[in-house]
């Protein structure tokens, strides 16, 4: 039985004004439904632009794309309820309690009353953050900040959750816990697209993945599979490299 589609795109093509180049190439994928789904490539492969152009952020020259079986152009509005967005950087109010930031994400996101109470609590526990929801955003050490963000994106139940760099910056134990959490939530079934240049943790956390250079797809599949059918690799690093090669690049 063919497994539905979370997000399916087809011939997708974007140029930003100036570049010469486009940043998305007649880019084709289709991310099962239930999957967690990893966008791997170097910087100014495109991952990004793909990622923004998915949560309606950007717009997109040609071509399709489909999130849970809705047109994004014609059905956006309907679309973002759907969807959870955790970016790199964090976005909280420093200022705030962590409490009150998630009373204010909870409310954005449409949220109210004791089923907001509950659904913070739930998370809090769940994340083990019950301890500094009075605490201000600013005094709470960069893995509880990293939990926090990804609390704010996962109060409305998205059915697809968007992490670019989930676990950047925090310590061990914080990074364990999280990608715990992470798999929890997906054996819930939900569908998580995932940006990362950690290639040991999308190789633990991802259940398939794909390769983005200079815009275009360049592979597919199961991160075990990928590994097993390249000739010389024994790690999705190496495989990484051998795919876009050794030459460090500091664009976008």
């Amino acid at each position: 039985m063919q497994t539905a589609s979370a997000i399916d795109m087809r011939n997708l093509c974007k140029t930003y004004r100036g570049n010469g180049a486009p940043a998305v190439d007649r880019f084709s994928l289709t991310v099962p439904e239930g999957s967690v789904f990893g966008l791997l490539g170097p910087n100014g492969a495109g991952k990004t632009t793909l990622v923004h152009i998915l949560c309606g952020l950007r717009t997109f020259d040609a071509g399709e794309v489909t999130v849970c079986s809705l047109p994004l152009r014609r059905r956006l509005k309907e679309i973002k309820p759907l969807i959870g967005v955790v970016p790199q950087d964090i976005a909280l109010y420093p200022a705030l309690t962590a409490g009150e930031n998630l009373h204010i994400f909870g409310r954005i996101l449409g949220l109210r009353g004791a089923a907001l109470e509950n659904r913070i609590r739930e998370l809090l526990a769940f994340f083990g953050l019950e301890a500094c929801r009075h605490r201000r955003v600013e005094h709470c050490s960069g893995g509880m900040k990293r939990r926090l963000n990804l609390i704010a994106g996962l109060l409305h139940r998205p059915r697809i959750l968007f992490l670019d760099e989930p676990t950047a910056g925090v310590d061990v134990q914080s990074r364990r816990l999280i990608l715990d959490n992470l798999k929890c939530i997906h054996r819930d079934g939900s569908t998580i697209v995932y940006t990362s240049h950690d290639m040991e943790e999308a190789g633990s956390l991802c259940t398939q993945v794909a390769f983005i250079d200079r815009g275009r797809l360049v592979c597919r599949g199961v991160p075990a599979e990928l590994i097993r059918a390249a000739e010389g690799c024994d790690s999705l690093e190496a495989l990484y490299l051998q795919l876009t090669g050794t030459k460090r690049r500091d664009n976008g």
